[in-house]
């Protein structure tokens, strides 16, 4: 579970900039909309977020902090030593050119709070820091800082971190992290951190990057298509059954394909892939049922049909899910479904997360969202991204949101200039 993120100097955005899922003390849907935090120091979290802002404001820069974060974690010490740092700081400034990106993250993950982060710049690793809440009161498992002065790291390790601390730290590289070494030698101990980052938390940059493998799989048994059917018949598709068959993809020279882009499976070892063949039934007149070829279902039928495996698979498991511009190619009623599902104990008995970005202020009717829930990324004069949350406004419990926003109450719009006639 995200209880919060925190990111300085990438990207847009130059200053300490941090999105909190902690639940305020608003009464408004406390029983669908959050839930009991069952950890020291905290009452309740939020199920998810929205995220307002105009275009190139940096709704999506605050996403890709945290999927850089993750994939780092994932991948650092595996990449071959000469690997440059992805460092990306915030340039329309001199003294931000120079200094760290920086990122941290607060998550519970097994009953444990964590707070971990770390610090880099193009060359090297800078900071590195893990931070665990067996009590309400945190403990330092590990620290690393690197010293300007010797060249070298000055290293920090508890003494309830146990394995072999000095063999993982003069086995990670400047530009690798001791979390992803430590784990790649074996640390069972700090597994957990490493698995919130690999098996919790998944983050979308578009809908059109969404691979429908594991809707695929679903289908590929009757437990599976017993999942994904009512999955889609919930959201009143119109849709009554599903067919999934394999052929070998045999294209000749200037075939057109009409319709959406094919599903093609390339299975090891064989040269022809395969091309998938899913029917989507629907009901027609008296008990006949019409199928129609997926690439012929509106774009929003296609998406959500894709990505069924991913949501349902987000749901089972808990997972905390970012996803840039949700509602592109869905009807925000369908949407609108989506969010209800995070919002449902029924349908989400893990307590999977969701934070996601858009422009639909049809989000902001307070039947949806509490105020906690709701945030702004605004653009500065000097190019910098601002976070805030739609509570430094202090809103009322009635107040119309969606017609305050559009009338710049809350800031976070785009700047028109008037054309000269």
């Amino acid at each position: 579970m995200l209880i919060e993120f925190q990111v300085k100097n990438y990207r847009s955005f130059r200053d300490h900039q941090a999105l909190s899922m902690v639940a305020g003390r608003f009464t408004e849907h406390t029983d669908a909309n959050t839930i009991a935090a069952e950890i020291p120091g905290f009452d309740r979290f939020l199920r998810s977020s929205v995220i307002y802002g105009a275009n190139a404001a940096g709704k999506t820069n605050l996403l890709r902090a945290l999927q850089l974060m993750q994939t780092l974690v994932l991948n650092s010490a595996a990449s071959p030593p000469a690997t440059v740092l992805p460092y990306d700081p915030f340039k329309f400034a001199k003294s931000s050119r120079q200094e760290p990106c920086e990122f941290q993250v607060a998550f519970i993950e097994s009953g444990t709070r964590y707070e971990y982060g770390f610090a880099f710049d193009a060359e090297r690793i800078r900071e590195e820091w893990l931070v665990e809440y067996v009590h309400p009161r945190g403990r330092t498992i590990f620290e690393r800082t690197f010293n300007a002065k010797t060249r070298k790291y000055d290293w920090r390790f508890s003494e309830f971190l146990k394995g072999r601390r000095s063999l993982w730290s003069e086995s990670t590289r400047p530009n690798a992290l001791f979390l992803s070494t430590a784990i790649q030698l074996n640390s069972r101990q700090l597994l957990p951190v490493f698995e919130w980052f690999q098996k919790r938390l998944v983050v979308i940059t578009g809908f059109s990057s969404l691979n429908p493998t594991l809707t695929l799989k679903l289908l590929d048994s009757p437990e599976g298509k017993a999942k994904v059917l009512p999955f889609l018949r919930e959201a009143d598709l119109g849709i009554t059954g599903i067919e999934f068959k394999r052929e070998p993809m045999v294209v000749q020279p200037g075939t057109m394909v009409i319709g959406g882009a094919p599903i093609i499976e390339q299975i090891p070892g064989n040269p022809i892939p395969n091309l998938l063949k899913i029917t989507l039934a629907h009901a027609g007149e008296g008990d006949e049922k019409v199928g129609m070829d997926l690439g012929d279902e509106s774009a929003g039928t296609q998406v959500l049909f894709r990505s069924a495996g991913a949501w349902l698979r987000v749901w089972e498991n808990g997972q905390v899910l970012l996803v840039d511009e949700i509602d592109t190619s869905l009807h925000p009623l369908l949407t609108r479904f989506l969010i209800g599902k995070f919002h449902s104990k029924s349908s989400n008995p893990q307590n999977a997360q969701l934070i996601f970005s858009t422009h639909n202020t049809s989000f902001l009717n307070q039947d949806v969202f509490r105020r906690d829930q709701i945030w702004f990324v605004e653009k500065s004069a000097d190019g910098s991204s601002r976070l805030y949350p739609l509570t430094d406004f202090s809103p009322r419990n009635d107040e119309v949101l969606d017609s305050w926003y559009l009338r710049g109450r809350y800031g976070a719009l785009p700047v028109l200039s008037e054309s000269a006639n």
